[in-house]
């Protein structure tokens, strides 16, 4: 089964105390050269991208700045919409929806409401009060407008892996999850990173990486009555390097990984792949979070970067 693939341009947007700012600032035409690099002659691409929404304090500002520059070659959008109103009500949200399906047009390809809706961290929108409504009246809402538009995008949410036996987020998610959204939703979106924070021996990396993939399918998408006709795809994967950490295992855990996903499409449902980030936020740093590119902050290449332009070649779909 082939795959859509995928990658956010910049540097890394956020830890798990709040966002992180490259070094560097972006460099277009730079940034263009890598997209085509990674494309090659005949896959598709889609460029991640972010927006934020909040009426009582000043939103975050969109991440790139202006996404549409990257949109050549047939290469299209996949908008994540955040929910960052802290009040947590949901006035001018479903229009804030609305406009972002209106004025991304044909040029998107799928539209993620919410970011990580169930992970309580500062710099997604687990933390933000009454994210569940908000995710379920913005998936419908898409929807809504992508067909009054004639539009055939994509619309889903995102989620991380849940390893708590007592988290109630996908059982929440089920009471609330009547037929108007799960006749809107067409993708649930898997952001996880294997042997990240939690390391996994090179050998066991598959088997692990499968693990994760077939609990969310047949468990947590289960417990929220998300049936297997929903796609499932990977929004965010990455593994940094920097000290201790080589760049050739880089390349080496995207390979597995990819390979991975690649495998169990067919039986978990998985329609696509996107590698978060394009870049590092600070190649000279020490911390996790500065070396997640595929490019050090100079746009120079590590060896993944090849891996996935690779990857993509073989397994994207055409």
């Amino acid at each position: 089964m082939t795959l859509h693939f995928g990658i956010y341009p910049g540097g890394i947007l956020g830890d798990d105390q709040g966002i992180v700012h490259p070094v560097r600032p972006d460099a277009p035409d730079r940034i263009t050269e890598a997209l085509d690099a990674l494309q090659g002659d005949t896959a598709t691409l889609y460029v991640r991208a972010y927006r934020s929404f909040a009426a009582t304090v000043p939103p975050e500002p969109p991440t790139p700045a202006d996404p549409a520059t990257y949109l050549q070659r047939g290469r299209k959008l996949d908008l994540v919409l955040q929910f960052r109103e802290p009040s947590g009500e949901l006035e001018g949200w479903l229009e804030f929806v609305r406009e972002a399906v209106r004025t991304g047009g044909p040029h998107l390809a799928s539209v993620q409401i919410c970011e990580e809706p169930n992970a309580d961290l500062p710099a997604v929108d687990g933390s933000t009060p009454n994210v569940l409504n908000a995710l379920v009246e913005g998936v419908v809402a898409a929807k809504q407008e992508a067909r009054a538009l004639g539009l055939g995008l994509a619309v889903g949410f995102n989620a991380v892996p849940t390893f708590d036996p007592a988290d109630t987020f996908w059982s929440e998610l089920g009471s609330l999850a009547d037929d108007r959204f799960l006749r809107s939703l067409d993708y649930v979106g898997l952001d996880f990173f294997p042997d990240v924070f939690r390391p996994v021996a090179a050998g066991q990396l598959a088997d692990a990486v499968t693990a994760v993939l077939t609990a969310f399918r047949r468990t947590d998408l289960e417990r929220a009555g998300i049936p297997g006709s929903v796609a499932i795809r990977i929004c965010e994967n990455g593994w940094p390097t920097g000290p201790g950490r080589g760049e050739q295992r880089q390349a080496a855990v995207l390979e597995t990984v990819v390979r991975t996903v690649a495998a169990r499409s067919a039986d978990l449902n998985i329609d696509g792949y996107a590698f978060f980030a394009l870049r590092d936020a600070d190649s000279a740093a020490e911390g996790l979070f500065h070396h997640f590119g595929l490019l050090r902050d100079d746009y120079t290449p590590k060896p993944a970067f090849d891996t996935y332009r690779r990857l993509i070649d073989e397994l994207g779909r055409r």
